[in-house]
């Protein structure tokens, strides 16, 4: 049994092209999600790793990428490293990119999260706050401290 989906939409001005280079650029990645990269092809059916940006070996999210329209929508499979082999433990994150009048409406959509589980914990932790530095990063040039470097733990 799976939570409501966590569904999060942001407003940024820039375009669809830049918000999906942003998504899946590693070297866009560690500015905005503490300090990690996102590596992969995106063709479809390739792996994708959430890792350290300095320390590769360090890997706290892998998955499948499941669906892939640039720059429109980006699907992902979303499962601890732990937990890579048992399809059962793995969500779904997806990324739908649309234009709106002058600006980027961004819609995350997270769902298959368990219930009480320490991934639904860290996406209605981390979303909100990675979300929000990846917008201001679009429109400012720069990024919230917090998120330019790793953190292992929310403050309490």
């Amino acid at each position: 049994m799976s939570t409501a989906p966590f569904v999060y939409v942001s407003y940024i001005a820039t375009t669809p092209e830049q918000l999906y280079s942003a998504l899946t650029d590693p070297e866009e990645t560690r500015l905005y999600w503490g300090h990690h990269r996102n590596v992969s092809d995106w063709a479809v059916g390739s792996p994708w790793r959430h890792e350290d940006y300095r320390h590769h070996d360090v890997v706290d999210v892998v998955g499948t990428v499941l669906e892939n329209t640039p720059p429109r929508r980006l699907a992902l499979s979303w499962a601890f490293p732990a937990d890579a082999d048992d399809p059962a433990k793995h969500s779904r994150v997806a990324f739908d990119v649309e234009p709106y009048f002058d600006l980027v409406r961004l819609t995350v959509t997270h769902d298959g999260l368990e219930p009480d589980s320490p991934m639904l914990n860290g996406a209605m932790q981390g979303w909100p706050m990675v979300l929000s530095s990846l917008k201001t990063l679009l429109e400012t040039g720069q990024t919230f401290a917090i998120t330019a470097r790793r953190w292992e733990h929310p403050p309490e």
